[in-house]
């Protein structure tokens, strides 16, 4: 496939996806263009007619992003059609399975070697570690808090010391877990990195962090 068929063929296909997208949404082309108005993008009906029936063969990146939002679905889902096709036609000549089509856009394809401290992959690669990190540490709290109120509750002598035994080593496991949390939260620091606000069950870890510093 040419460059010159590639990119009508692509946007074609990702005007299929958002036509079926609308349709699950329970949207008319009308009922999406006021949707996206709402959203503070104006995209005409006769945008998203001409788009969905072939009469437009691209689109502006901002529409495409409001439509995702306005059809509830992940924009990734629209470009590459997970479970519709086998392959696709990644780029002009390179027609890959499409899920090595979302590993690639996602920056999750596989590499030969680690990637360079400071470029793209890896600064992406920090910041799924650090989502890892937050979810295990947010994990191991919960599980930790809901251990010691079913020790704190039970009024059965024997295993209430048994449930306070088991809480304090679910306690030690959470304590370990949110304070690798927190260094590697310094670290992203020390780069230089912005970080991804915390929930609010884990906002103690960069609190301690805080404490640290005015000792």
């Amino acid at each position: 496939m040419t460059t010159r068929d590639w990119s009508p063929a692509f946007t074609a296909r990702v005007a299929e996806q958002m036509r079926t997208a609308r349709r699950a949404a329970g949207l008319t082309a009308a009922g999406a263009s006021d949707a996206c108005a709402r959203l503070g993008l104006p995209v005409p009906k006769t945008t998203i007619t001409n788009l969905e029936t072939g009469r437009r063969t691209s689109i502006d990146l901002a529409e495409f992003l409001v439509l995702a939002e306005v059809y509830g679905v992940p924009p990734i889902t629209l470009l590459f059609p997970l479970g519709g096709e086998a392959t696709v036609a990644v780029l002009p000549g390179q027609e890959v399975p499409t899920w090595d089509a979302v590993a690639w856009f996602t920056g999750e394809a596989e590499q030969d070697s680690p990637p360079t401290e400071g470029s793209a992959r890896e600064v992406l690669d920090t910041f799924r570690a650090h989502r890892d990190a937050a979810v295990t540490a947010l994990t191991s709290s919960r599980l930790a808090k809901e251990r010691r109120r079913k020790a704190n509750t039970t009024l059965d002598p024997q295993r209430r010391e048994s449930l306070h035994s088991a809480a304090a080593s679910y306690e030690q496991v959470a304590f370990d877990d949110c304070r690798e949390l927190r260094d590697f939260r310094d670290r992203m620091r020390e780069r230089g990195l912005a970080l991804p606000a915390l929930p609010v069950d884990l906002q103690f870890v960069d609190e301690s962090t805080e404490d640290n510093e005015d000792t």
